[in-house]
């Protein structure tokens, strides 16, 4: 069951999207190191590639430092990468390589996209940097709705269902999912037999 939420909206020049403006709107709260933020990751690009123009996506961070210690390292670098103009191409290599997240990890992704590493490493250390990933996590926090990875808002509303790329294609094309909440009958059932 979706409810609307307290999100807040996309700002150009700050949030990461890709799609055009038109199209509905999967906004992700994800984890670089979290294996369900990989699994949506996924979903969400073939959902992308069988969509087309008909979706649009947005990133925004949410690195759960007390179980992935190497979260907030690698959202650092995908915004050091943002700096540069490779946010997405970082974005891919964080997801794909889960596993190698270490600093020379990192930097041997920024060599592979052509950027400047030394300015890479100094933005990665930086507290505009900082800043940029707390503003995403501080977002979601105060949306009420984010408590852990991966989170997903579909035009707005957060999306309770399952993350698989059937599921989010067809909330895509508007086709209703079942609902995760048994009805009411159902539960008035289950309460008189245990009763």
């Amino acid at each position: 069951m979706a409810s609307e939420s307290m999100i807040s909206p996309l700002k150009d020049g700050v949030d990461h999207v890709r799609g055009p403006k038109g199209a509905r709107l999967i906004l992700e709260y994800g984890d670089y190191e979290c294996p369900y933020s990989r699994q949506a990751y996924r979903s969400i690009e073939r959902v992308e590639a069988e969509l087309g123009g008909g979706v649009r996506f947005a990133f925004r961070h949410f690195p759960l430092t007390e179980i992935h210690p190497h979260a907030l390292a690698a959202s650092r670098a995908a915004e050091a990468a943002a700096l540069q103009g490779r946010f997405w191409e970082m974005h891919e290599l964080l997801f794909h390589r889960q596993k190698a997240l270490e600093d020379g990890d990192l930097r041997r992704y920024g060599t592979e996209l052509g950027l400047d590493v030394g300015q890479f490493d100094n933005d990665r250390d930086s507290d505009a940097v900082l800043d940029r990933i707390e503003r995403d996590f501080r977002s979601g926090i105060e949306s009420g709705e984010v408590r852990g990875t991966p989170t997903l808002f579909i035009d707005g509303v957060v999306h309770l269902g399952g993350y698989d790329a059937e599921t989010l294609h067809s909330h895509q094309r508007g086709i209703p999912q079942p609902s995760l909440i048994p009805p009411v009958s159902a539960v008035t059932q289950l309460t008189h037999r245990t009763a």
